[in-house]
């Protein structure tokens, strides 16, 4: 890798703390391959860290659950998330430990993974006999929660946690109880940021501006990315951006791809913005367009407006160096139980794209719809109409549950993608840096199609047909496990080879996904055997294979992928290292969003967490110690899974996924020892006015400090009378007179911060109301806003007032204009 040229000493001091080497470029830089010059991070300066003293200690329990008697009091304090002490069904239980040593407890954490307690006590204890309460506990969130509690002990040699209210009938379950002997060492708020980058610091090189004059430099393999944020950031700013090769000056964004330009990680990249410019420079395009996303959210949030606003476009000095910790990064969307349509699955590309999610994971078929389009195939031994897939089931959604209630809140959406629609989102995903992974559930939630193809209909499916019928009935309910193919039908293999074939040709990625969960109406012997054809076909094709869990009990080819989401972990840890795959983990209590993250959404389950799943929840996890004795080096990566049981249309599905999901883009990018949940909280109530501009359904968590936006005033007041101006200025606005011309951009200082101002320019001898542009903008935390002055502006003396909504005149400056920058009028 190469140095950068120039460091900073404010700079290199913040990036010291941080483990980085900061460093400034000339004013002017090249794109071009030779200029590359990435941030290089040398090993982090020594820092003391809390040690768990509970990992040395002894644990033990008032009671073991009679039904896992396995899951004793050590479990909890082993440094294994995936096992847990489990108790009787007692409220009145308690589990403690006896440390190897009497010493300080300044906090501890408590992880609830499967029941978890309502209200508790932590106790303390020099000798075990007698016990000191040191703080008692309430929670409103249920298990998957991690209670991090300050107590600040000066010396004990044990502690306990002594129950008072279970969560609900079952007893306590903690996966570990660690205990902290100090203080996590205080360090800087991160950039608002979400995912966190792997490493950043900001520096004192000053700040750069996005102008009219700015231009995007870029060329070769970097002009995708470049000419993605050109397209972004001209419907915000107005600006024409055009997107050139050559150099860089510091009014330009500049974009680098080429080798040793970020570091040897894939989808790696480094940014370096301060008064000399903004470069951006990866090792390959996927990399540059990862640092757009990141630039994206340096700039002012008003950069997501599908309006101009006339706002300072600037982004303070910073460098980072970024790359993802796991290569799948994926969403998932049920749009076989309610049809999303194609311009409502490039919203959801658009919203997940910006956090770095890499994979759109489409769930196309199931037993309440089938979503996409087959063609007849030339050769069709069993006759198949496999048109009737989308004429027949694509018509069927969600309805009403076995007691006729309605679920969700209107009908399920029917409909389906045509070929063509399915290529425009692979196309659109392919874009915005996504990969799509579709998945034809079976050989269970299949009833889609058993209900449009008699042939499928035989001896070993199910549901059967009616009488009087030749095909399953429809199912509308949220029932799971009823439907089946018939293993010994060999119409059932012809079937599902065609349509993995026309899956694969219209899919440029590597993964098709099988399903393959909640078959219980299958016997065991049949769902392996089907489900070793189908993993078998998905290869043949020349694809790469992925399943839920329950498939890995099959016998799986060579490289295929297993998803998790639910059942016993060590034996999926088993299975998964036993037939060497990878693993895609989407825990249930971590990832699945038709949860409920809050008692107050009327719709939603509740079964995953035992309560809400909260933002926390899908925050405090561990991918790469989730399954006992599978690491980083086996987890492909994480996915936010989306079920379509109760939500209709991307509005509803957008309150349940936001911000979860943004939870779950830092698990799968940033590094573990990163992540706190409280920087989290603060860095993502940060993005909440972003999100709000790009018309983002959020979820407003409780106790996240939710930034909003406030629309331009509907209403503008008459213009201030340059006629009876006092005779100073109620503030200074700085304008630098020789600095005005026509085409010119200025500044206004001094201004009320984060405030929309009305700006008029009039030239002195017009009669008032003859104003030249009156034009509404947004002031910046430090007081600034922008001024445009109009091409074309003649000779004389000028007035600039600046007024508040309600028409107050809060300043005002006069200027001369004598002489033309062009010796004529300008323009």
């Amino acid at each position: 890798m190469k140095a950068l040229r120039r460091t900073t000493t404010a700079g290199l001091a913040c990036a010291a703390a941080l483990g980085l080497f900061a460093a400034v470029l000339p004013t002017a830089f090249t794109a071009l391959p030779a200029q590359a010059a990435p941030i290089v991070g040398p090993p982090p300066a020594p820092v003391q860290q809390p040690i768990n003293v509970a990992l040395t200690g002894k644990a033990t329990a008032s009671s073991v659950e009679s039904a896992l008697p396995g899951n004793t009091a050590a479990m909890a304090i082993d440094g294994n998330t995936s096992t847990r002490w489990s108790s009787s069904y007692v409220d009145a239980t308690w589990l403690q430990v006896e440390l190897a040593a009497a010493g300080p407890i300044d906090h501890v954490k408590i992880s609830w993974p499967n029941a978890a307690a309502r209200a508790y006590t932590l106790q303390t204890s020099l000798d075990g006999v007698t016990w000191t309460d040191v703080k008692a506990m309430t929670s409103a969130t249920g298990p998957g929660r991690v209670d991090e509690v300050q107590l600040g002990v000066a010396n004990a040699k044990f502690i306990r946690m002594m129950g008072a209210k279970r969560w609900s009938t079952f007893g306590y379950s903690i996966s570990e109880f660690e205990i902290y002997d100090r203080a996590q060492p205080v360090v800087p708020d991160n950039l608002a940021l979400v995912p966190l980058p792997v490493a950043s610091a900001t520096t004192d090189a000053g700040s750069f501006q996005l102008t009219p004059s700015s231009r995007i430099v870029a060329s070769g393999a970097a002009r995708d990315a470049a000419t993605y944020f050109a397209e972004k950031a001209r419907k915000s700013t107005g600006f024409k951006l055009p997107v050139t090769a050559g150099l860089a000056t510091a009014n330009d964004v500049a974009f680098t791809v080429a080798p040793e330009s970020s570091e040897d990680k894939p989808e790696s990249y480094t940014i370096q913005a301060d008064a000399n410019g903004v470069k951006v420079a990866a090792n390959t395009s996927a990399g540059a367009l990862n640092g757009v996303q990141t630039l994206r959210q340096l700039f002012p949030q008003w950069i997501e407006s599908d309006t101009v606003v006339n706002t300072p476009w600037t982004v303070d000095g910073v460098v980072i160096s970024d790359y993802p910790r796991y290569e799948y990064r994926g969403i998932q969307i049920d749009v076989a139980r309610s049809f999303y349509t194609v311009d409502e699955m490039k919203e959801h590309i658009d919203n997940a794209a910006q956090f770095k999610f890499n994979i759109l994971h489409l769930h196309l078929t199931d037993d309440q719809g089938w979503r996409i389009a087959m063609d007849q195939p030339a050769v069709n031994p069993a006759g198949i109409k496999y048109t009737d897939l989308t004429d027949i089931s694509g018509k069927t959604a969600m309805t009403y549950n076995d007691a006729g209630v309605l679920q969700g809140t209107e009908l399920g959406h029917t409909g389906f993608y045509t070929k063509a629609d399915y290529q425009a989102i692979v196309s659109y995903a392919s874009e915005n840096g996504m990969v799509v992974v579709p998945e034809i559930d079976m050989p269970g939630h299949t009833t889609a199609a058993l209900h449009a193809i008699p042939e499928l209909n035989s001896a070993g499916s199910a549901p059967q047909p009616l009488a009087g019928t030749d095909t399953a009935p429809a199912q509308g309910s949220g029932n799971v496990g009823e439907s089946s193919f018939d293993a010994d039908n060999a119409t059932t293999y012809e079937f599902t080879k065609e349509v993995l074939t026309q899956m694969a040709a219209m899919t440029p990625g590597p993964y098709l996904h099988i399903g393959g969960d909640e078959s219980h109406s299958t016997p065991t012997d049949k769902y392996q055997k089907m489900v070793s054809s189908f993993a078998n076909q998905v290869t043949d094709i020349g694809k790469s294979v992925i399943g839920w869990n329950e498939y890995s009990a099959a016998t799986l080819p060579a490289n295929s992928v297993v998803q998790y989401w639910a059942g016993n972990r060590q034996n999926v840890a088993n299975r998964v290292l036993a037939n060497d795959s990878k693993v895609i983990l989407s825990p249930a209590e971590k990832t699945y969003v038709p949860q409920k993250q809050d008692a107050s959404q009327t719709a939603g389950g509740t079964w995953a967490c035992g309560g809400p799943c909260t933002l926390q929840n899908h925050y405090d996890w561990d991918p790469g110690k989730y399954l006992p004795g599978v690491g980083d080096d086996r987890v492909l990566g994480v996915e936010t899974v989306q079920w379509g049981e109760w939500m209709r249309g991307m509005d509803q599905t957008e309150t349940y996924q936001y911000p979860r999901a943004l939870a779950t883009a830092e698990v799968a990018w940033s590094p573990q020892t990163n992540r706190k949940y409280a920087d989290f909280s603060k860095r993502v109530g940060a993005l909440g006015g972003r999100m709000a501009l790009e018309g983002i359904n959020h979820f407003k968590t409780t106790g996240v400090n939710w930034t909003t936006v406030t629309a331009v005033p509907d209403t503008t007041p008459a213009l201030a009378d340059t006629s009876s101006l006092p005779a100073v200025s109620p503030i200074d606005l700085a304008i630098p007179a020789t600095a005005f011309h026509g085409g010119a951009y200025l500044t206004l200082n001094n201004l009320p911060t984060n405030a929309w101002l009305l700006v008029a320019l009039e030239a002195t001898e017009k009669a008032r109301g003859n104003a030249d542009g009156s034009v509404w903008v947004r002031s910046n935390a430090q007081g600034t806003a922008p001024l445009s002055v109009p091409k074309g502006v003649v000779p004389g003396d000028y007035s600039v007032t600046v007024q508040g909504e309600t028409g107050s005149l809060l300043g005002f400056a006069t200027l001369a204009r004598s002489v033309p920058a062009n010796g004529g009028t300008d323009s």
